[in-house]
């Protein structure tokens, strides 16, 4: 991830000098698409990982609840709440 991170902004500024121009004439759709690919990457580590371990716990039944929402097209302020709602249920329960 972090390789990702760094090829990213390297990227980035390259694209500044000459050799950039030519880089991103190959490279520009999937430079555009690193970011959503990175912000991903983090939800999943953030979600799943603990102490180097699978965890599933009240946060995946929120990130859960959260893709329903997105899939059934709802607004972002209502797939935050419904992501928060069911994570604070589930932790509650347990």
């Amino acid at each position: 991830m972090i390789a990702l991170v760094a090829g990213s902004y390297g990227l980035k500024a390259l694209g500044i000098s000459k050799v950039g121009g030519r880089i991103e004439r190959r490279l520009g759709p999937a430079v555009t698409l690193l970011p959503a690919a990175l912000f991903a990457a983090l939800v999943v580590i953030m979600t799943f990982e603990d102490a180097g371990t699978l965890t599933l716990d009240a946060r995946a039944a929120g990130v859960a609840a959260g893709a329903v929402a997105v899939w059934r097209k709802a607004p972002l302020i209502l797939v935050v709440a419904v992501a928060m709602a069911v994570t604070a249920a589930v932790r509650a329960l347990t």
